[in-house]
């Protein structure tokens, strides 16, 4: 068993008392990036600290501590705009991946091999680049070429992991996307919203198979790894070599977004990710960033709202019965998860309710998917 503190216990009893985070510092005597380090879950307090820390807020150990198991499932989201994470979240999708583990011996995946993953992922411009080329160069992309749908897909099952394409809907949601870790069993599931932008959509798909290369960062570090990961892979150096010398030779911040719209468009890559590699580029290189904010954010809204979401595309605009919504995600997206699923509902006789609960859908959708797979 691990430890770590019950940071929402924690955070109320805080307020309750009046004390932020400096205030906090300074009655245990230790720095305020301490502090934030603790309620970020990124260290723990030492005995003496912790003791000193229980008197202060008034809470027993048990209040303030959390024993969790090793092979406990790591979960990280993809928010939706504006949403905030809660602990209720956290505990929803840790549910999921705890009943997500009865599926393990179901997949056809090597037993006996551990996934390839990055040794010591970081966060460096040069570093990105050679990983983007190496994956790229795995799956038969060159450096310079566009990187499609399923060149993503090929390369999650390299690393043991099941794609879960969902129906969330486009709105009043928390997440778009959510990432699940099994470390027991190296495993790892992506349930990814289908009722999003497309462009979004696949920058989604690659920023999770950065958390897939690094299953052992956590919080903000994993989070913006994955980020720029995503950013290199998608369009790296040499793609943003060239886009940046055409966009800069342009007069004027309207024509440079133009010309960054038209990128975008032919890449199917958002014009914000375009904006960020060139820039990327331009400061590796000791030449001057592009200034397009805060034009390039409206210009990114813009071509997303010229695009459907990747659900109309899939679906032609209709609403899917269970049986085209389970035959098109096994076909798009080469996942072996309602084979798996069937199979481990034949064997069992569960019903509706796990599939409600391991997809997070209605009860209505969970009956019809069973009935479908049994």
């Amino acid at each position: 068993m691990d430890k770590k503190l019950a940071i929402p216990r924690i955070e109320e009893a805080m307020q309750n008392a009046g004390l932020n985070q400096a205030a906090l510092a300074d009655g245990l005597s230790v720095s305020r990036e301490t502090i934030s380090k603790w309620l970020k879950s990124e260290s723990f307090p030492r005995p003496d600290k912790l003791l000193r820390l229980a008197t202060i807020l008034k809470l027993s150990f048990s209040e303030m501590v959390l024993r969790t198991d090793i092979n406990e499932p790591v979960v990280a989201f993809r928010k939706a705009r504006g949403t905030k994470t809660t602990e209720a979240h956290y505990t929803r999708a840790r549910s999921m991946g705890n009943m997500l583990k009865h599926l393990t011996p179901y997949l056809p995946f090597d037993k006996l091999a551990v996934p390839p993953v990055l040794k010591n992922p970081v966060n460096d411009y040069d570093y990105l680049q050679e990983v983007a080329q190496r994956i790229r160069d795995e799956v038969g992309v060159s450096v310079d070429a566009k990187l499609d749908f399923y060149h993503l897909i090929q390369y999650f099952s390299q690393l043991q992991a099941v794609i879960v394409p969902v129906l969330w809907g486009s709105k009043e949601r928390h997440e778009n996307a959510t990432h699940i870790f099994l470390p027991e069993s190296t495993t790892t599931w992506i349930y990814l919203n289908l009722d999003v932008n497309v462009l979004d959509f696949k920058f989604w798909m690659a920023h999770e198979l950065g958390h897939c290369l690094s299953p052992g960062l956590r919080g903000d570090e994993a989070e913006d790894f994955a980020d720029a990961f995503a950013g290199v892979l998608l369009f790296p150096h040499e793609q943003a070599k060239k886009a940046y010398i055409a966009i800069q030779a342009l007069n004027g911040a309207g024509r440079q977004i133009n010309k960054i719209k038209e990128i975008a468009l032919h890449t199917a890559i958002s014009p914000y990710s375009i904006y960020c590699q060139c820039n990327a580029y331009a400061l590796q290189s000791g030449l001057t960033p592009l200034s397009l904010k805060p034009a390039i954010f409206q210009a990114s809204t813009n071509v997303n709202r010229e695009i459907p979401l990747l659900s109309h595309h899939l679906f032609n605009n209709t609403q899917p019965d269970p049986a085209g919504y389970i035959t098109k995600s096994k076909e798009c997206f080469d996942t072996p998860f309602f084979d798996v699923i069937g199979r481990y509902l034949k064997d069992t006789g569960k019903g509706p309710g796990y599939v409600q609960t391991i997809m997070d859908v209605s009860a209505l959708d969970a009956r019809g998917i069973v009935a479908e797979l049994t």
